[in-house]
């Protein structure tokens, strides 16, 4: 944990003695579950490392106690009225009890355009074999090696001719067309963004 928590700076009157605790992946921002802790939960949080909360049915748990799908607490922020608390995690298996990454479903997968992307060329992976005739141009990127690579080369070349012209905008252009084509790269070799996501947060270390 890279962070602590003054609990004595929260306002637990508000909720009966409970904050909420909203859950987000440190390494992809995708929101995990939202639920509620009081001072105790939040005890054993610093000083496990390790999120606990506190429910009105269940009393004090320790997520993933039982399943393994514990979440390791990279920062802990109260919000401007002290009475909400973000906790970023590194999750060591789904958040949610149905076996979903997050308990907001494929919506909170897509959060942003990065993760978006990475799903699209996932899919178009999964059926690149398959495509027929047309192709799209992912799958053709996927299934052809030399093509895959000799755009990567490009695009690259691109970006830094854009750099060296001192053209942000076009440099922004040619940013977005090299993420695309790594990640193809990187999809026809095994890889996905989380890969990447987790070498990043190891190297913020």
């Amino acid at each position: 944990m890279t962070a602590t928590l003054d609990l004595d700076t929260l306002d637990f009157s508000k909720g009966q003695g409970l904050v909420t605790v909203v859950a987000q992946d440190a390494r992809s921002g995708v929101v995990l579950m939202v639920a509620h802790a009081d001072r105790e939960a939040l005890e054993h949080t610093l000083r496990t490392g390790e999120m606990h909360y506190r429910s009105r049915s269940r009393g004090l748990w320790h997520k993933g106690g039982t399943s393994g799908n514990v979440q390791r607490v990279v920062t802990l922020t109260a919000d401007c009225d002290r009475d909400a608390v973000l906790a970023r995690v590194i999750p060591a298996g789904p958040a949610c009890h149905d076996g979903t990454t997050s308990c907001f479903r494929d919506d909170a997968l897509l959060s942003d355009a990065l993760s978006a992307l990475d799903a699209t060329i996932a899919e178009r992976a999964q059926s690149a074999l398959h495509a027929g005739e047309n192709p799209s141009y992912t799958q053709r990127l996927l299934t052809d090696r030399n093509l895959r690579l000799k755009k990567l080369g490009e695009e690259a070349v691109e970006l830094t001719m854009a750099c060296v012209d001192h053209d942000s905008a076009r440099a922004a252009e040619e940013t977005a067309d090299l993420v695309y084509h790594a990640l193809v790269a990187l999809h026809a070799v095994g890889g996905t963004v989380d890969d990447v996501r987790a070498v990043l947060t190891e190297r913020a270390k």
